[in-house]
C-alpha cells in the first residue's frame, strides 16, 4: 500500500483502534491497520485502495476508451478488447492472461497498458496493485543478473500473495538482459499453484520495440500493393513476429523459455502510424486541454513530424509521441 493512503486510513481509524486495544500503545495499534486492517475491513477500504475493489470491467467501456483514444490499431483493438474481457470474465483460467506488444515507439503500446490498467483499477497505473518495470532503470547491471531474477521472483510472488488479480508490465523488453524474463516462467505456466501461491488470475504485459522492422514491413508491403491496412490480419503477422523477437539477440525474449514454451498468449503488433493518424492525436489533445479545434493548426503539427521510408514518407518516424510537445508551441502563439 502507498505510503499517502496509508496514513490517511491510519489517520481515520485511530479514534476507533485506540479506544478498542488501550492501554495498548498507539504505535502497536497502528501497525495492525497497516498490517492486516484487521477489526474494520470495510471501513478501511472506504480511505484506503483493497484488492478486492477492483473494478468489475465493462467491455463497452474498455472497448469505447480504444475507440476514443488509440488510433490506427485495429489489430491491437480486437486483440485487447477480446483478450482482457474474456479473461476476466473467467472465474477460474487455466493461466495467467500474458500479452506481448510490439511495435515502434509512440504507436500506442504504452497507451494501451495505461487504458488496461484504468479499466481493471480505479486507481490505473498509480494503483497498488499495478506494477511497473523499466529494463533500463530497475535491471540495469548484465552482471547482478542472478540477484534480479531473485528480486523479480521475490517481488511477484509477494505481490500476487496479496492481491490474485495484479498486473504487471515490464517496459523496454528490447533492452531488457536476455534470460532475465525466463526467471518468472513458473508464474506463467499452467500450474494451479507455485509455493502456495497462485498466479492464474495475474496479468503480465510486455512492451517492446523488438519486431517493429517485420511489422513495418508487412504494413508497407500493403500500402504498396493499395491495400488498406485494416485488410492487415492477425495471422499475416503474428507467428512470424514471435519467430522475429525468439531469434532477436538485442532482446529480452532472445531465446527465452516464455515463447519456446508457448506462454505468451498473445503477440500483439502495433502498426506504425500515418499522416491521418497524427492529426487525430492531436485533435484528440487539443480537447483534452479544453482548446477550440483549430483544423490548421493540427496540420501543421501534424507536417513538423518526419516520415519513412524516405521516398514514400508513409509512416511517421515517432508515431504520436512527440505531437504533444510539438502542439504546445503553436498553443502558446
Amino acid at each position: 500500500m502507498k505510503l499517502g493512503r496509508a496514513v490517511l486510513a491510519l489517520l481515520l481509524l485511530a479514534p476507533w483502534v485506540v479506544r478498542a486495544v488501550e492501554p495498548i500503545s498507539l504505535g502497536l495499534a497502528l501497525a495492525g491497520v497497516l498490517t492486516g486492517y484487521i477489526s474494520y475491513p470495510r471501513l478501511y477500504c472506504l480511505f484506503a485502495e483493497c484488492c478486492g475493489q477492483k473494478r468489475s470491467l465493462s467491455r463497452e467501456a474498455l472497448q469505447k476508451d480504444l475507440d476514443n483514444k488509440l488510433f490506427g490499431q485495429h489489430l491491437a483493438k480486437k486483440v485487447i478488447l477480446n483478450a482482457v474481457s474474456g479473461f476476466l470474465s473467467n472465474p477460474r483460467p487455466k493461466k495467467p492472461l500474458t500479452l506481448s506488444l510490439h511495435g515502434w515507439t509512440g504507436t500506442g503500446k504504452n497507451f494501451v497498458s495505461k487504458i488496461i490498467a484504468e479499466n481493471i483499477y480505479e486507481g490505473g497505473l498509480n494503483s497498488d496493485y499495478v506494477h511497473l518495470f523499466v529494463a533500463t532503470l530497475h535491471f540495469p547491471h548484465a552482471s547482478n543478473i542472478t540477484l534480479y531474477k531473485d528480486q523479480l521472483q521475490l517481488w511477484i510472488r509477494g505481490n500476487v500473495s496479496a492481491c490474485a488479480r495484479s498486473i504487471f508490465i515490464f517496459d523496454e523488453m528490447d533492452k531488457m538482459h536476455a534470460g532475465l524474463i525466463d526467471a518468472i516462467k513458473p508464474f506463467l505456466d499452467y500450474y494451479d499453484v507455485v509455493d502456495e501461491v497462485s498466479y492464474q488470475k495475474a496479468i503480465f504485459i510486455f512492451l517492446s520495440n523488438a519486431g517493429a522492422e517485420r511489422i513495418t514491413d508487412v504494413a508497407l508491403d500493403f500500402w504498396r500493393r493499395g491495400k488498406q491496412r485494416e485488410e492487415i490480419k492477425l495471422k499475416d503477422m503474428e507467428h512470424a513476429l514471435s519467430v522475429s523477437v525468439f531469434n532477436n539477440r538485442n532482446s529480452g525474449f532472445w531465446h527465452s523459455s516464455l515463447i519456446d514454451r508457448n506462454l505468451i498468449d498473445y503477440f500483439v503488433p502495433f502498426l506504425p502510424l500515418e499522416y491521418k493518424h497524427l492529426k487525430m492525436c492531436i485533435r484528440v489533445e487539443m480537447q483534452a486541454r479544453g482548446y477550440e479545434i483549430d483544423e490548421d493548426i493540427i496540420s501543421r503539427v501534424a507536417e513538423e513530424m518526419t516520415f519513412f521510408p524516405k521516398e514514400e514518407r508513409v509512416f511517421s518516424d515517432k508515431g504520436c509521441k512527440t505531437v504533444y510537445t510539438k502542439l504546445d508551441y503553436y498553443l502558446d502563439d
